[in-house]
């Protein structure tokens, strides 16, 4: 299974000490940290992180539609056994 990859070209710059790029809108990340990794090649890999408690997590997610249902989940009940 071929992954298709996009590409383009960005802009470079310095803030104070650090070099930092610019993230075109199509290529935007979620939340305010990413995780920057090398590869032995020298490719620089930007991946968004994870959040990092469950607090962190439920506040990224959206809230259910008024109109949207959670469906009933079935409790059947358990099966009899010997101990």
């Amino acid at each position: 299974m071929a992954v298709e990859t996009q590409t383009r070209r960005v802009r470079l710059f310095k803030n104070g000490r650090n070099q930092a790029v610019r993230i075109p809108r199509e290529f935007e990340l979620p939340g305010d940290e990413a995780i920057l990794s090398k590869d032995a090649d020298g490719r620089l890999i930007l991946e968004p992180s994870q959040p990092k408690d469950i607090f962190a997590l439920l506040a990224s997610w959206e809230p259910l539609a008024d109109d949207e249902v959670i469906p009933e989940i079935p409790r059947p009940p358990a099966e009899p056994f010997d101990l």
